[in-house]
């Protein structure tokens, strides 16, 4: 499965890190062109510090990285940061397609039809 390529401590971060409005629109603001913190902070209400904790959050996860140059943090999405989380959300239906199916399955063989002795009145069932 795709998701035990990343270890659980990893695709927690990703889908902490996707969680917020906020961090997911630093993600799309980047992915349209590499951004200074201090220019993405002009976009939100809120302090530089606090967007610098979002792209921290963000980089942690490995959906964006940061580069300095001078006195600008440069952030850029990661090319296949999304993709990874794409991936992990297939793995995980495609292992809840899996126990759904099974359990229908289970469902479908405890039918009173298909169980042993079925078809049987119970004094028929009685002498078994």
């Amino acid at each position: 499965m795709v998701v035990d390529a990343l270890p659980d401590e990893a695709v927690s971060r990703l889908f902490h890190a996707l969680a917020d409005s906020t961090r997911r629109d630093i993600l799309r603001r980047a992915a349209a062109g590499e951004l200074s913190v201090s220019r993405l902070a002009e976009a939100y209400p809120m302090s530089f510090a606090a967007v610098q904790k979002h792209v921290a959050v963000l980089a942690d996860a490995g959906l964006v990285s940061k580069e300095r140059r001078g006195r600008e943090q440069l952030v850029s999405t990661t090319p296949d940061a999304v993709e990874q989380a794409h991936r992990a959300l297939d793995a995980l239906a495609e292992t809840w397609a899996g126990r759904l199916n099974r359990m229908s399955n289970l469902l479908r063989q405890d039918k009173p039809g298909n169980l042993p002795g079925a078809g049987k009145n119970r004094h028929e069932r009685e002498k078994h």
